[in-house]
């Protein structure tokens, strides 16, 4: 593995790159658009989230030894020193939060909010509790709220609490899913789950209450403003109603091993399709 590949791998490159695009999402829909501040935005978020990745691979590298999914990584794998990590993530995090700086001292404590709440919080909740998905949750409604911020939208706003809102529904079931589908090595690493107090049946419909509750929150976009183009209406009620249909498939007991990837598959691209439509209906709207 070459040295690009460890940093690739500890930086959990993909979702880095979707922490950035969650920020400029709520950029995009803010008031005002400055290109240099955008570009200080996604370089800062993504390096704000990688290192924030960094740090937490070096802090669950015990449990990730312990289990299939993850112990190919680069710390419990043995390929790169935890010393090593643990510089890479200072700095990963000290760079994100000085290009922040550089757009405004509310965005900057934002960034350090989250990255404080997911190593600091989340991180150490996960080995005491089962239920660190729904406080984690916040991690991913914030980052449209610091894109928000970014582009000058007032906090205050109801525009940016509904985003908020919907980006939090959606991380549960995206949290849910991943634990139906890796429960047995969550309890072989000796970490509390759901799984273990709650039956599988009972959950599988509980995350799909979560699925759609996001397919309902995205619906309602338009009331706040966020999607304001009739030309979005109807790609947006489609999405939704797919991304509800889609989920059924978790509760037939015959079908629901199989099912489980195609849904976590699909709970994710049912966000991302959302922020493109989003943001295209901005430009549209704009214009």
């Amino acid at each position: 593995m070459t040295i690009l590949n460890k940093i690739f791998y500890l930086c959990r490159v993909p979702i880095s790159l979707f922490a950035a695009c969650s920020a400029l999402t709520g950029f995009f829909l803010a008031p005002s658009f400055e290109p240099v501040t955008m570009v200080l935005l996604a370089a800062g978020a993504l390096l704000l989230a990688a290192g924030a990745s960094a740090l937490n691979q070096y802090q669950e590298r015990d449990i990730d030894a312990l289990m299939e999914r993850t112990r190919l990584r680069p710390l419990p794998a043995g390929t790169m020193a935890p010393r090593t990590a643990l510089i890479l993530s200072a700095l990963l995090l000290a760079s994100g939060t000085i290009l922040l700086g550089m757009i405004g001292a509310v965005v900057t404590a934002l960034g350090a909010f989250t990255v404080l709440w997911y190593n600091g919080l989340y991180t150490r909740l996960k080995r005491t509790t089962a239920f660190a998905a729904v406080p984690g949750a916040l991690v991913g409604s914030l980052l449209p709220v610091m894109g928000w911020a970014a582009g000058g939208g007032d906090l205050a706003d109801p525009r940016i609490f509904a985003l908020a809102l919907l980006f939090f529904l959606w991380q549960i079931p995206h949290f849910w899913l991943l634990l139906l589908r890796n429960a047995s090595q969550y309890e072989k690493a000796g970490l509390p789950t759901l799984t273990s107090i709650i039956p599988q049946d009972l959950l599988s419909r509980l995350t799909l209450l979560w699925i759609a509750s996001a397919a309902v929150a995205s619906l309602a976009m338009p009331l706040f403003g966020i999607v304001r183009s009739p030309y979005a209406y109807t790609p947006l009620v489609i999405l939704a109603l797919w991304i509800s249909g889609s989920g059924l498939g978790i509760i037939k007991r015959s079908a629901a091993a199989a099912a489980l990837h195609p849904a976590f598959r699909r709970i994710n691209i049912f966000i991302l399709l959302f922020m493109l439509l989003a943001v295209f209906d901005r430009f549209l709207s704009r214009g």
